[in-house]
Formats: C-alpha cells, structure tokens, sequence
C-alpha cells in the first residue's frame, strides 16, 4: 500500500482499555493487539501524524469498573484521549471536530472489540467522508469469527484491511 500522508493521517486507536485488554480474545490476545498497536502509533509519532485513544465510560454510573483505563504504556504525552459512552467513537465526543480541526482526511484504525467499537466508530468516519485504513493486526474480539467478518466482509467495503507493517506514513516505517 502507498505511503500515508501524515499531515492527513491519524491512527485511531479504539478501547484499549486494561479490562478489555484482559479478555479472551480471539484471534489474537490483547497482549498482541498491544503490541501491533503500540508499534504502529510509534510510526505515527515518529512521522508527526496524531495518536488518538478512545475509550469507554458506562453512563449513569459513580465509579467505572475496574481496568477502565487505557493501557497506560500505549498513551504517550501529545497524543489525544476521546471519552465515548456508545459503542462508537464519534457520538457527541467531539472526535470529528478533533480531526477535521487538524486537517485529517484519513484515519488508521486498531482496538479491541474489532466487530464492536471498532466497526462502529468506522461505520461513523465512513459516513463522515474519511479514508479508513483497517490495521489487521493492531485489532482482535470476543471470537475469532466475529472478528473474520469485520476484517473479511465489511471492512473491505469500506476501506483497506493491511498489516501494520503495511501501513506508512510519508516514507517512515
């Protein structure tokens, strides 16, 4: 795949939060998910293309449960933190706002449900008009099917499915 333009991309990283990290997930661990993800949003910062986190809050609630934090060695200081509390990234957080205020036309997708928060958020950047550019391996679920037909089926349709290896930014690696 062609290199990205980093002044036009962002690396969208979707509830990688210590208690989803931890689940069973399939077809990959979340510890690989991690790592996948944490090599990728290095390129990215290497390049000078923004980070962006998404994480989850159950509304309606005093306290979070536990683990709802993002892994904290992924979140490096100038990289953005959205707050959702729907399935997907874009409803009333500000995120587009965010991303069209730096001139983002194309976004970099990884997380964790990839069939949930994931597709959800991509669904919404699709209908918004953004490049999508689905990192494979920086992205796993709940089961190993569920993950196949976003990456296989649906993900196509809306943009490229790569490898984080793959994935470019203005001739960085």
């Amino acid at each position: 795949m062609p290199a990205l333009d980093p002044d036009r991309t962002a690396l969208v990283l979707v509830d990688l939060m210590e208690r989803m990290v931890a689940l069973p997930l399939a077809p990959r661990p979340g510890t690989d998910v991690l790592d996948a993800a944490g090599r990728l949003a290095g390129t990215f910062r290497a390049a000078g293309a923004p980070v962006v986190h998404i994480r989850v809050e159950r509304p309606g609630v005093d306290t979070q449960p536990p683990g709802s934090d993002l892994v904290a060695e992924l979140v490096h200081d100038g990289d953005d933190v959205v707050v959702k509390r729907t399935i997907g990234g874009f409803q009333d957080t500000g995120l587009h706002a965010l991303l069209s205020g730096r001139g983002v036309s194309t976004l970099v997708f990884g997380g964790i449900a990839t069939n949930l928060g994931v597709e959800s958020t991509a669904r919404a950047a699709a209908d918004l008009g953004y490049d999508l550019v689905f990192a494979e391996d920086a992205m796993t679920a709940l089961t190993a099917d569920e993950h196949h037909a976003s990456v296989r089926l649906d993900f196509p349709r809306l943009g490229t499915v790569a490898t984080t290896g793959a994935i470019t930014l203005g001739g960085a690696a």
